[in-house]
């Protein structure tokens, strides 16, 4: 989000299989964080005048959120894949934050379930694309 108004979504099938939800949350926040970290340094290009604090992403899986806050290794993620730890680098770097968001207000719904219309609408207005 930006001024008030969606500039970046996707909704993508994972190409890694996940053992368990956490996971595919995690390599989710993962994605996210490249692309936050893309549109950063366009911004700068572009001398745009971003902040120069980390940019706060949102999930509302608190396990994904501890494994990246948390750089320690755990016998329950020592499978996943090195390319997914990107998120901790990032933290580390202050380029990201990673913030705990209820379900209920989670804005990216709409590109990922069937939702009711008034569930969907909400979201649609979250993410500026209805008044």
């Amino acid at each position: 989000m930006m001024n008030n108004g969606a500039v970046a979504w996707r909704s993508k099938r994972q190409v890694t299989v996940a053992l368990s939800t956490m996971e595919a949350e995690y390599m989710a926040i993962t994605e996210a964080a490249k692309e936050l970290k893309w549109m950063r340094q366009l911004l700068a290009e572009l001398e745009c005048g971003i902040e120069t604090s980390a940019t706060v992403l949102r999930s509302d899986n608190q396990g994904a959120i501890a494994l990246a806050k948390n750089p320690v290794s755990h016998s329950r993620a020592k499978h996943i894949d090195l390319r997914h730890h990107f998120i901790r680098d990032a933290i580390e770097d202050e380029i990201i934050w990673l913030e705990y968001i209820p379900t209920a207000d989670m804005t990216a719904d709409s590109l990922t379930k069937g939702l009711g219309r008034q569930k969907h609408e909400n979201c649609l207005r979250r993410m500026g694309m209805i008044t």
